[in-house]
């Protein structure tokens, strides 16, 4: 798995060869100091020579000073190769959602994606810059070690190795016991975004509903959750610094009582002593690094397993070879289509027929649940239809390619979504070569003309979502963003919801007016589809009835029900 994500690190290679070079030259200096030191000690402390005392400090002096050197470029080099990878990965992962259709998001959820971009991500740009840093020192300090303490004296040598083999054997069974449960952290800190986000977005409605309360105590259900299973971590973790103590500070021990009898046979100096120590405190402190490194690494592993699920998911829409609309054909035809969403068997629609000529404008309404959404979002290719066939301008939707079918579509969706910025460069979203009276001219289609020039023109600020402007305004400004794309077929997916009658009667017309376009209107108010030139009223994802207004009154009971119940309600 980990060869995956070679290709993320290739434009860092150099950073990542030098940067791991640098390391191991300050730890191969750093294995040589105890080796320097036991000579001064033997030499010239044994003799008595202030020089070669001097001598010897200077030296391991200098060779500190390179090893930091070594250090601080190892550390940028880490750095630059771990943000890059970081960054690297987040625009793949990024590309590829954005390439997924919504039956896997749904699958997935929002929240679980953007744990994914963010956190995940960030745990394993950690590792790469763990990796580069401490992976090749740590073990060869440890493995050093325990050679040149082989070289003094294989008796004290098969010590420090079985201490170290001893503590190895420790890391692995707390990795192994460690690593579902830091699985399961990352799928709980997403259940804690999506609870954040929900409340965020809803902010308004909780505290409508004083339910800040309710609210407060499913967050705090989810913490605690997370908190639960982050200490099972920290108490599986928690035996790992004193059991790689306790074994080292053994090996030291019997260390001790052994050497003891070594410099008395006159096997070994004390300047041997003292660089057996020193290894044996190298071990330690590489040893507690690796463990720290296990802690970070199965975070990582973890992380990268969730990330790679992500870049294994496939989108269902396999993208068509791209063919030519026939525009002398209906805009859309649908024949025996059904359809059920991921993790269902119900179908929202079923056997659905219809046919709307070019240039037809089209109304649908039903109840909520009906199917009306689902409907259009079947057109430009959001979902595949289950069973039947979906037809644009006398071409399978599958047979486009995705660019030229959505090319055909400007689609108003039911939640006004805006994108911080400006005006204009949310109404690029529709045409990113329109120019200025393009756009003042889609506006102008919206009854958005006006507010937008009161407030600041096409240069206005767009908050996040759109905050700084009404339900209506944004609903309105969504309508402008879908017109300036000059589309064959429009869809607005009950986007006239926020407007008032009058302004709702505006807009209906100005789109009317639209030469050569395509429009379906979905709605709750049967007073905006009442002109249009044919209406399809759904009931239980089927159609209940198709025809003009007058028509559907006199012989659609549903539809009448509407309309009555609706002009009681206005009275």
């Amino acid at each position: 798995m980990i060869k995956r994500y070679l290709p993320y690190l290739k434009k860092y290679r150099v950073s990542c060869i030098l940067g791991a070079l640098s390391k191991w030259f300050e730890a191969f200096l750093e294995l040589l100091v105890p080796l320097v030191m036991a000579n001064v000690i033997d030499v010239g402390v044994a003799r008595g020579d202030i020089g070669y005392v001097l001598w010897g400090g200077a030296l391991m002096l200098a060779m500190g000073a390179v090893g930091f050197g070594c250090a601080l470029f190892c550390q940028r080099s880490a750095s630059i190769a771990s943000q890059g990878f970081g960054t690297n990965v987040r625009n793949a992962l990024f590309k590829h959602i954005d390439t997924l259709s919504y039956r896997e998001i749904d699958k997935v959820g929002a929240a679980s994606l953007v744990t994914r971009v963010t956190n995940d991500v960030t745990q394993m740009q950690s590792a790469v810059a763990m990796t580069i840093r401490l992976v090749v020192r740590s073990p060869f300090i440890a493995i050093g070690s325990v050679i040149l303490c082989l070289i003094l004296d294989w008796r004290i040598g098969l010590i420090v190795t079985a201490a170290s083999v001893l503590v190895a054997l420790v890391l692995w069974i707390i990795m192994k016991k460690s690593v579902p449960f830091y699985s399961k952290n990352q799928q709980k800190l997403d259940r804690l975004t999506q609870i954040t986000n929900e409340n965020l977005e809803g902010a308004r409605v909780v505290r409508a509903f004083s339910n800040r309360e309710k609210e407060r105590a499913r967050f705090g259900k989810a913490a605690d959750d997370m908190l639960e299973n982050s200490i099972v971590i920290g108490k599986i973790s928690a035996w790992l610094n004193p059991l790689t103590y306790a074994v080292i500070n053994f090996g030291v021990a019997v260390i001790l009582l052994l050497s003891g009898f070594q410099v008395h046979a006159g096997r070994l100096s004390s300047g041997d002593i003292i660089a057996v120590i020193n290894y044996m405190t190298q071990i330690l402190n590489a040893m507690i690094v690796i463990s720290n490194l296990v802690s970070l690494f199965t975070k990582a592993n973890a992380s990268m397993h969730r990330v790679s699920e992500v870049f294994d998911m496939q989108s269902c829409l396999a993208d068509g070879a791209g063919c030519a609309p026939d525009f002398s054909a209906p805009a859309v035809e649908m024949k025996g289509v059904s359809f059920s969403y991921a993790g269902t068997d119900k179908y929202s629609l079923r056997g659905v027929d219809l046919s709307i000529e070019r240039g037809q404008t089209v109304g649908i309404i039903g109840g909520t649940g009906s199917g009306k959404s689902t409907l259009v979002n079947l057109l430009p290719r959001l979902y595949d239809a289950t069973v039947g066939e979906v037809k644009v301008f006398g071409r399978d939707v599958r047979e486009y390619s995705l660019k030229e079918l959505r090319f055909l579509f400007g689609v108003v969706p039911q939640n006004a979504a805006l994108f911080s910025g400006t005006v204009r460069s949310n109404l690029f979203w529709g045409n990113d070569k329109a120019t200025d009276e393009e756009f003042d001219e889609a506006l102008k289609v919206a009854c958005a003309y006006d507010f937008v020039y009161e407030k600041g023109g096409l240069d206005e600020k767009v908050a996040e979502g759109g905050r700084n402007f009404s339900g209506g305004q944004r609903q309105r400004l969504t309508i402008a963003r879908a017109v300036a794309a000059k589309p064959e077929i429009l869809i607005l997916d009950d986007s006239c919801s926020a407007l008032d009658f009058a302004t709702d009667a505006r807009v209906r017309a100005n789109i009317a007016a639209l030469e050569n376009t395509t429009t379906i209107l979905i709605s709750q108010r049967a007073s905006s589809i009442m002109n249009a030139d044919k209406i399809f009223v759904l009931e239980d994802g089927k159609i209940a009835g198709t025809g003009r207004h007058g028509e559907l009154y006199e012989s659609c009971p549903l539809y009448r029900e509407i309309c009555d119940s609706q002009t009681r309600a206005e009275a």
